[in-house]
Formats: structure tokens, C-alpha cells, sequence
């Protein structure tokens, strides 16, 4: 049986430290505590990249970190807030930064790993963004909001039923395991094409076997593409591609929108096969210069003026070729050294785009390789829908859980 109570009766949030830049200390000096930042919460909790700070900064014992806590993106752009990391057991001490939040679940009410699953569920995520207060570039989680959602608690003789809970939990456990192996999967395989790229080619920043050096303006058919901008008071209907189709390299119906335009798109505003799409501006540095192939037309729909686009002289190079080149860290280092912040965005222009230099091997070189790029796809596409196949499984497992159906 569920019963329904508040998630302010099953948890409380803890707000993060606050520190300067100065402040900083050598990780894992003494008397030092690591620090979480927003980068640090992923779908795992990130420990690549950990910086320290004093211990004194963490002034409550109940902002150090245990196992079986949240950490929870409480001020971000709007569609990362309430974006949460399950904290697992660490072996050094550490704390949450001033952009995230510790969220600490009551054992005695709710088991930590059901908790985990809820908050991260879908639904929860899409009531949690909406939680946020919005300012200029930037929406803050309201805690007091947060804390008034629905949370359904398995209940037994009128008592939180935990073991219920942790039965629940562990079928869930269960089925992200899956998925996340099948997630893995993908990742090896784009890390040996990656491997396949190097062997054929080295490495861009060193280019070992010296092939000529060219910008991106000297292999592009025609200038740049501006993308049409939405409008709140527009009358013509249609739909705009959104960022997240650039940004996964995922391109299909469910990554356009329905937006209105001041006027028809133009036919060198729609998404088609031969668009080399790039990230134009965003609140996150790391999404800004983004650049992918959609790989087939997306039948009358624009792409936005927070994109930028061009069409490739295929005489020269190969589209499976530019798309591996521009994830590298040598085009990577150009774009973030080329991007500028303006009202909290990231933004990078024309002339950085355009000037963005790089090897250039034989075209047959080239052709080589995007076979085995084609190839490679055509087995990523199967671990696609195996994966597809798993993450919906997974949705549903969650929806039944906490409709008590599971």
C-alpha cells in the first residue's frame, strides 16, 4: 500500500559551501575537505575532477557528505536543475559547493536507494525544474517548492514499510545495471573509433604525419547559415530543432519543437543530411562549438539562431572525417579559447567558427575511414536499440514502483 506525504517529511536539503576562487587548496592537503561542484554531478557522481578546500569552510557537521545522500544541482540553467548524483561511500572527507545541495533522506521513513530512484525518476526530475525560480541566465531550486512535491512511501500497519522499500529498490537497481551496461557498451565503441581515427590520422595537435593545414572556411561549399529565431508573436507555424538534438548527436521528432516564426523558414534554414550543425550559444561552455551531422532530413524543420550552419565541398572532405575531427581536444581548445560570455552565454562567432584550423590528410584517406565510421554506426544503431529497448523498460519499472504496481 502507498501512502502519499510530502518530500519535506522525508528529507531535508542542505545548502552547499561557499568559497572563493583563493581559497582552493592542494587536494587532500591537511585539514582539507573535497568540495562537489556542478560538474562533479552526473548520472554517477563525476570524481575525475576534484578540487579542495579548508576544512573549516564546512562550518556543520551535516555538510560533510555520507553515503547514501544526494547531491542535487540547485542553481544551474533551467533544464539541469534538480539533476541528482547518488553519493557512494568515499574514502576522504568532502562536502557540496554553493551550487548544489546536499539532499539527506530520513532512514527511518524511506530506504536510500528507493529515495535515490524517486528523485531521479522522469517525473520527479520534470516537477523539480519546475521548482526553479527563474532569472536571468540562471534558475535557482526553491527549496520550500521542492519540499511540498508528492512522495509515496510503501506503508505497512500504518508504518513506513522499509523492507518494501528495499525490495523495490532492488528490482530497480537491477534494470539500471542493464541499461548501464548496455550505455558502456556505446562508449567503447565510440572510444575505438576514436582509436580508429588516431591510428589513421595521429593526433591533430601534433600531426605527426604532416598533412597540409586547413580552416574550416577553406573546405566549406558556402558561407555560414544563420538559424531563425522563434518568436513570441509570430504567425507562422512550424517547428525548430532543439539544442539537445546537437548536443547528444541525436536527431529525430522528439528533438523538434512547435514554435512560430515572423516568416517561413528559408530552404537554407532546414535540417538536411548535408548540414554540418553547430552549437552557436549556450549557458554551458562545454556545449558551445558542438558541431554534428544529423545523418538524414528532418522534413520541414528549422534549425534555431542558437545554431550555426554549413555545407562541406565533399571534393575536399569527408562528412564522417569532420565530424570525428571536431570532438577532439586540438578543435575543442580553439572554440573555448575563441567563445565569449555575454549576459551569462557562451557564445562563439563566424570569424572563431570559420578560422578553426586542422590537418588535412588525401581524400582517399578519408574515405577509408568514414567506411569503417558507417560501419561502426551500423552496430552502435543495434546497441542503440538494445539500449532504447532497456531505458524503457526502465521508465516503466519506474512509473509502476511508485504507483505501487511494481
Amino acid at each position: 500500500m502507498m501512502f502519499a506525504t510530502n518530500l519535506g517529511d522525508v528529507s531535508r536539503f542542505i545548502r552547499g559551501i561557499t568559497f572563493k576562487p583563493d581559497d582552493i587548496c592542494e587536494n587532500f592537503a591537511k585539514d582539507s575537505v573535497v568540495c562537489m561542484r556542478t560538474k562533479n554531478v552526473q548520472a554517477e557522481l563525476d570524481l575525475d575532477d576534484l578540487i579542495s578546500v579548508p576544512e573549516a569552510f564546512a562550518r556543520r557537521d551535516e555538510q560533510m557528505l555520507d553515503q547514501g545522500d544526494l547531491l542535487i544541482s540547485s542553481a544551474n540553467s533551467w533544464n539541469l536543475v534538480g539533476k541528482a548524483s547518488w553519493v557512494p561511500d568515499l574514502d576522504f572527507p568532502a562536502t557540496a559547493g554553493g551550487f548544489i545541495s546536499i539532499l539527506r533522506c530520513d532512514r527511518s521513513k524511506v530506504d536510500p536507494r528507493f529515495f535515490y530512484h524517486w528523485v531521479t525518476a522522469g517525473k520527479t526530475q520534470h516537477e523539480l525544474r519546475h521548482c526553479g525560480r527563474q532569472t536571468t541566465n540562471i534558475s535557482n531550486l526553491d527549496f520550500g517548492r521542492a519540499e511540498e512535491l508528492e512522495f509515496p512511501v510503501p506503508v505497512k500497519n500504518g508504518k513506513p514499510d522499509l523492507d518494501e522499500q528495499k525490495r523495490i529498490a532492488g528490482i530497480l537497481d537491477k534494470a539500471d545495471a542493464i541499461r548501464r551496461k548496455r550505455q558502456q557498451a556505446r562508449r567503447l565503441t565510440d572510444d575505438f573509433l576514436r582509436s580508429v581515427f588516431l591510428d589513421l590520422f595521429g593526433d591533430p595537435v601534433t600531426n605527426p604525419k604532416g598533412w597540409d593545414v586547413h580552416d574550416l572556411n577553406s573546405v566549406i561549399g558556402k558561407s555560414f547559415r544563420n538559424g531563425l529565431s522563434p518568436s513570441s508573436k509570430g504567425t507562422v507555424a512550424g517547428k525548430v530543432l532543439t539544442l539537445t538534438a546537437i548536443t547528444t548527436g541525436a536527431f529525430s521528432p522528439e528533438h523538434a519543437r512547435e514554435a512560430f516564426f515572423d516568416r517561413k523558414p528559408s530552404v537554407n534554414q532546414l535540417v538536411t543530411v548535408d548540414t554540418f550543425l553547430i552549437c552557436r550559444g549556450n549557458g554551458n561552455k562545454n556545449m558551445v562549438g558542438i558541431g554534428v551531422f544529423p545523418g538524414a532530413d528532418m522534413a520541414q524543420v528549422a534549425f534555431p539562431d542558437t545554431m550555426i550552419a554549413c555545407t562541406i565541398d565533399r571534393s575536399i572532405i569527408e562528412a564522417d572525417y569532420l565530424q570525428a575531427l571536431w570532438s577532439t581536444t586540438h578543435v575543442r581548445k580553439q572554440i573555448e579559447a575563441g567563445a565569449r560570455t555575454t549576459n551569462g552565454t557562451y557564445k562563439v562567432n563566424q570569424t572563431v567558427l570559420g578560422g578553426i584550423s586542422f590537418p588535412l590528410p588525401p581524400l582517399s584517406l578519408q574515405t577509408k575511414f568514414s567506411r569503417i565510421a558507417k560501419s561502426i554506426r551500423s552496430r552502435s544503431l543495434k546497441a542503440d536499440l538494445a539500449k532504447g529497448s532497456s531505458d524503457e523498460l526502465f521508465a516503466s519499472l519506474q512509473q509502476r514502483a511508485f504507483i505501487g504496481e511494481l
